[in-house]
């Protein structure tokens, strides 16, 4: 299992302010369109997660040159379809769902089979979602009977502009198509349920052609292929995921102040912020502006002690996916019992969080109440922990440690908490930020 994280949740309270990490979707995204485009495209504050690193490791595999000037990322393109790289190549994504599932968007005219391989964890996910599509498009697919990794993909020289209806509301379903739309001839016409939109907003921003007529649950989603783009100079926001655990710190902690710098607030992903100001939370989003399509504010948090009930609505689901873990811990400290619904998705993620979820608030003390797709959870404001609580059998699953360590300096109690490095997947400065925050803790085997 690694090292272990040893915590003795003794509270503090901090004034503070802070800088984030990169937003791993965008930095993903950037990379991707990046090798694309005609010249050197510039990224700043990229994310250097391991996540990000396979993704590169993957790119420079496939022809494309990548270099670091002083934490600024140069992506040497090429234009649409150039990637170059020898017959029987095999591309590892590690943990990285986004960028094993969008690069096949890429690959629909690769005239050689690509392996694609990821670590344990994303070996058991869903690919099915995206090779439906892409083989409407033509790329062709080896794969399993369970139609996960490993698999190899066939591009076509004959692509075909799509229609496709997305029903899951996945923004890496919907991003494989629009990728892919770049190599094929026409319109690509997409009816996609309301999920993330940072594939747009870069598309919009890169000038790529890009339609979109919104009504209440889904967009329509038009891209016109075989336009080729130029390169591009992009810094990316704080991830706001990643700033979540910290706002939720915060707001748990007694007498605490927080300041984030320049996180992404994208509507579509900041979902949990309106939540947790409907449980009592004092979350203010101010100095806000507009880059590179996307918008980016300052995130002021207070503590709270009278936090209140929340019948979460579905409908936000796609927009709090990944922070639900954490809003399940305001939830535990809430007065009252508070619903969350339509759950599905969270269960095929890095592992199944639902049911792990779950589980971690009954080790607290904490009843709930579990179905498939849905969860009750019984709050107790009074709670503060005494015992020994292991974290452990949780598939290396980075929120899922995230989570922990955030509730162990909440909660209270001695926590052992292992897979250390878990974290390093999405936000490699998690601990040390911890730290900054004046929290303590100790590595051990």
């Amino acid at each position: 299992m690694g090292k272990k994280l040893l915590i003795n949740g003794k509270h503090n309270s901090f004034r503070k302010t802070i800088s984030i990490d990169g937003d791993k979707s965008i930095s993903i995204r950037t990379l991707l369109l990046g090798s694309q485009a005609y010249g050197k495209s510039f990224i700043e504050n990229i994310l250097l997660s391991e996540d990000i690193i396979n993704s590169i490791n993957c790119l420079r595999k496939l022809g494309t040159k990548i270099s670091f000037n002083k934490k600024i990322c140069c992506i040497h393109g090429r234009g649409l379809n150039s990637f170059d790289f020898k017959k029987n190549i095999v591309l590892d994504a590690g943990n990285s769902g986004t960028f094993a599932r969008l690069i096949l968007g890429l690959l629909v005219k690769s005239p050689y089979y690509i392996k694609l391989i990821g670590d344990k964890s994303l070996s058991q996910r869903d690919f099915e979602r995206v090779i439906l599509p892409l083989q409407k498009v033509g790329a062709n697919f080896k794969v399993n009977d369970k139609k996960t990794l490993p698999l190899k993909i066939i591009g076509s020289s004959f692509t075909n502009p799509i229609h496709y209806s997305e029903n899951i509301g996945s923004a890496q379903v919907k991003s494989t198509v629009m990728l892919a739309a770049l190599n094929t001839p026409g319109q690509t016409i997409i009816k996609a349920k309301k999920s993330r939109d940072h594939t747009e907003n870069i598309f919009k921003y890169l000038s790529i052609p890009i339609k979109i007529k919104k009504s209440r649950s889904y967009d329509e989603i038009k891209v016109t292929g075989q336009k080729s783009f130029k390169s591009f100079k992009y810094k990316v926001p704080s991830d706001p995921s990643s700033c979540a655990f910290f706002i939720v710190l915060t707001l748990l902690s007694k007498n605490s102040e927080l300041k984030i710098k320049d996180m992404n607030v994208n509507e579509s992903r900041i979902g949990y912020i309106k939540i947790l100001n409907k449980m009592g939370a004092n979350i203010k989003v101010k100095n806000i502006k507009i880059r590179h399509g996307e918008k980016q504010a300052d995130i002021f948090v207070k503590s709270q002690s009278n936090l209140k009930k929340i019948n979460c609505p579905p409908t936000l689901n796609s927009n709090l996916i990944d922070e639900l873990l954490v809003i399940f811990l305001v939830a535990a400290k809430a007065n009252g019992v508070s619903s969350f619904s339509d759950l599905g998705e969270l269960n095929k993620k890095e592992s199944p969080r639902l049911k792990l979820g779950s589980k971690i608030l009954n080790q607290l003390g904490i009843k709930t109440k579990l179905t498939k797709d849905s969860i009750k959870i019984f709050g107790n404001p009074s709670i503060n922990l005494k015992k020994t609580i292991d974290i452990k059998d949780f598939y290396k699953d980075h929120r899922i440690f995230m989570t922990s360590v955030i509730a162990a300096y909440t909660f209270g109690g001695n926590w052992r908490i292992n897979d250390v490095n878990s974290y390093k997947s999405s936000f490699p400065s998690f601990l040390d930020t911890i730290k900054k925050l004046g929290f303590k803790f100790e590595l051990n085997k």
